[in-house]
């Protein structure tokens, strides 16, 4: 029964790491990615759906993505969607294909995602934390239902601690690469 709930916790954080993963993929270093555009939302159709589902995005360059849309009709909302996003970059638009310059980060603007890696870090140290605490109603129920010891509770108590604390330092080794990248000129 502790093992159910050690694993099910473990699974979660797992999850939380690898959203944070993806989140950190999205914010723009000085090189082209296509990760930086793929999931931005575009209306298309009458609904909205990501990038990827619209358009193939390539990186011909290191500093240039380009992004052909299936369907070309969709060019001007592709187009207003990047336009819309918080990436900063002005898409140039040739009728069938849009290209995207990356420019190399002004100091500042280093400076400004630096802060936004480490408030996103933040915020998948809060998700663990809160899992934490939820393995924890866990084997408390076990307990005040008879199902586990008092002693096997303070067990796995401690082992829940010691995932935590690995998880968040996975949390805090991917957020330090990804200031390392962003840094770097």
């Amino acid at each position: 029964m502790i093992d159910d709930v050690l694993m099910d916790i473990e699974e979660r954080m797992d999850k939380a790491v690898g959203a944070l993963r993806t989140d950190l993929m999205a914010i723009r270093t000085g090189r082209a990615s296509p990760a930086l555009v793929e999931r931005i939302a575009v209306e298309a159709y009458g609904s909205t759906m990501p990038l990827n589902q619209m358009a193939t995005i390539a990186v011909p360059e290191p500093r240039l993505l380009t992004i052909r849309p299936w369907d070309t009709s969709t060019l001007g909302s592709i187009e207003r969607a990047i336009l819309k996003s918080d990436l900063g970059l002005t898409p140039n638009n040739d009728g069938k294909i849009i290209r995207l310059a990356i420019p190399s980060l002004t100091d500042e603007r280093r400076r400004d995602l630096a802060r936004m890696v480490n408030r996103r870090v933040e915020e998948g140290r809060v998700a663990i934390r809160n899992l934490r605490r939820d393995g924890l109603k866990d084997l408390e129920a076990l307990e005040k239902n008879k199902e586990i010891s008092e002693d096997d509770l303070y067990r796995a108590k401690e082992d829940l601690q010691e995932l935590t604390d690995q998880y968040v330092k996975k949390l805090d080794e991917i957020g330090e690469q990804k200031q390392a990248e962003i840094m770097e000129v």
